[in-house]
């Protein structure tokens, strides 16, 4: 079964690492992936760039308006995703709380995927 775990944590505190702190977090989550990749386990990893660099389209507008920042001003932000495939769950979770101890505070949400191949691929 195919899992996204989609990595929360507010941009204030990321954004305010210096480069050692982040360097430091994201080796020990380096180490994650490692083990997860050479487990077969480990789909697509992103980070992603602050919300000062996203565009909105919001299509509720006819036409659809284009805006400058992320959709919801919110205390957390999606900053990156792993895609897992493992058995279930529970195994989901427990890859979660590994990458939380590797980088410990924000959330992490653990949503099945329903994976779609186009014919011929």
């Amino acid at each position: 079964m195919h899992y996204a775990i989609l990595c929360y944590h507010s941009e204030e505190v990321v954004t305010a690492w210096t480069k050692e702190q982040n360097d430091e977090v994201m080796g020990r989550l380096e180490k994650v992936r490692q083990r997860l990749a050479g487990e077969g386990k480990l789909g697509p990893v992103a980070r992603l760039l602050p919300t000062t660099a996203a565009t909105t389209l919001r299509k509720d507008r006819d036409p659809p308006l284009i805006l400058d920042g992320p959709f919801a001003e919110t205390k957390e932000q999606f900053l990156g995703f792993y895609i897992v495939d493992v058995a279930d769950l529970d195994e989901a979770l427990g890859i979660a709380r590994e990458l939380g101890e590797a980088n410990p505070g924000g959330a992490f949400e653990i949503r099945p995927l329903a994976v779609y191949y186009p014919a011929g691929v």
